[in-house]
């Protein structure tokens, strides 16, 4: 039997910030077994990282467009998919606290999104970080039909811990922290 999120429960939570958590049954390549870190919500759309979706598209070859400086040990580091929304467009997620442009999303986890932000924050070897081309979007009340068909979970989101997190195993380790074995999400929706 497939449990969904009754309607009214959608129509009064906020998922920003937050995470959702992409269930089975959603297919498409941006979203397959995605955990979006929710940046807005609100009666006019929604908004999200995509921050389990490493792109073959490296810190040097961004770096290497724009006329930056990158320490030895950021070169590989991978960039992130962030969403089918503006590709080029760019985000970064971080732990520092004293770029002058950032917006903090949940405590000790920061979003910068200018150029003036970024070339300071990739030479500090102490900063974690996690730049995402691209973003997530929902119109208006689209993100809540898809809440209400059991296309996503929500989860807390848990911090500056996120960018330690390896993003190949944070699907299902955000699962799991939810109190949930992956294996029982039914593919149409809801739990085994």
């Amino acid at each position: 039997m497939a449990v969904r999120m009754p309607p009214s429960m959608v129509l009064t939570q906020t998922v920003a910030p937050g995470l959702l958590v992409a269930m089975p049954q959603l297919r498409d390549a941006h979203f397959h077994r995605a955990v979006v870190l929710m940046l807005e919500h609100g009666p006019e759309g929604s908004m999200g990282l995509v921050v389990n979706k490493a792109s073959p598209i490296t810190l040097s070859d961004v770096a290497e467009g724009q006329s930056l400086e990158l320490p030895t040990g950021r070169e590989e580091q991978q960039v992130f998919a962030g969403g089918p929304v503006e590709g080029h467009r760019g985000f970064v997620l971080h732990d520092a606290s004293w770029p002058a442009e950032k917006t903090e999303i949940v405590p000790g986890l920061y979003l910068s999104v200018t150029l003036d932000s970024l070339r300071p924050l990739l030479k500090d070897d102490s900063a974690r970080l996690r730049f995402c081309l691209g973003y997530a979007g929902w119109g208006a009340g689209q993100l809540e039909r898809e809440l209400a068909d059991g296309s996503w979970l929500y989860a807390e989101a848990n911090g500056p811990q996120l960018l330690s997190e390896e993003p190949g195993q944070l699907w299902e380790r955000t699962v799991r922290s939810m109190g949930l074995e992956p294996s029982l999400l039914m593919s149409g929706g809801g739990f085994n």
